[in-house]
Formats: C-alpha cells, structure tokens, sequence
C-alpha cells in the first residue's frame, strides 16, 4: 500500500485542531489517525511558513513562484540586451565604412 495523501485544507484543520485546544500532538494525531511525527511537521511547517504552508504537488509558494517569474524575466532581459548591443555594434560598424 502506497503512502497516504492529504489535501491542504486536511492539514490546516489538523493544525488548527492543535492550535485551538490544550490537546497534545498525541492526542490529535490519535484522533485524526495519524502518526505524531507527521502532525508534528505538519505543525512546525505552518508555524514557520503561515498561508504559504502546504502548497501540494507541484506547486510552489507564493515567494518561490515569484522569484522563479523574476529569475525568467532577468534572464529574458540579458538576451535582448546583448542582441540590442549587437545590433547596435553592427549599425555602428556600417556607419564607419561609408558605404552610403
């Protein structure tokens, strides 16, 4: 049997279930049939990362998205700079020679 899968939203009300009560991990992960250790990351993942936490398969945070978006658009950038420099060295070039 492959492992189990949770949807976002199972994992915030398994934290939110943490976060409401005086219950220990324990007792919660007993209740929702999971083993501490996963409720445990779980809860340390949504401490530390807040709404980006849980972003599921193959989706990336909001902050990674944006830096990968940012990463392409400067790469972008640097080619049609160095195709501008190029351009213009060619024109600069035949002005020069006098061909005209």
């Amino acid at each position: 049997m492959g492992r189990r899968k949770f949807t976002r939203e199972f994992k915030l009300e398994a934290v939110g279930r943490l976060r409401e009560g005086d219950r220990t991990i324990a007792e919660v992960a007993r209740e929702l049939g999971l083993g501490a250790g996963i409720l445990g990351r779980w809860k340390s993942q949504y401490e530390s990362e807040a709404d980006e936490a849980f972003p599921g398969k193959g989706r990336l945070k909001a902050s990674d998205e944006r830096l990968r978006k940012l990463e392409k658009e400067n790469r972008d950038l640097r080619q049609e700079n160095a195709f501008l420099k190029k351009t213009a060295a060619y024109f600069a070039r035949d002005d020069r020679g006098g061909s005209r």
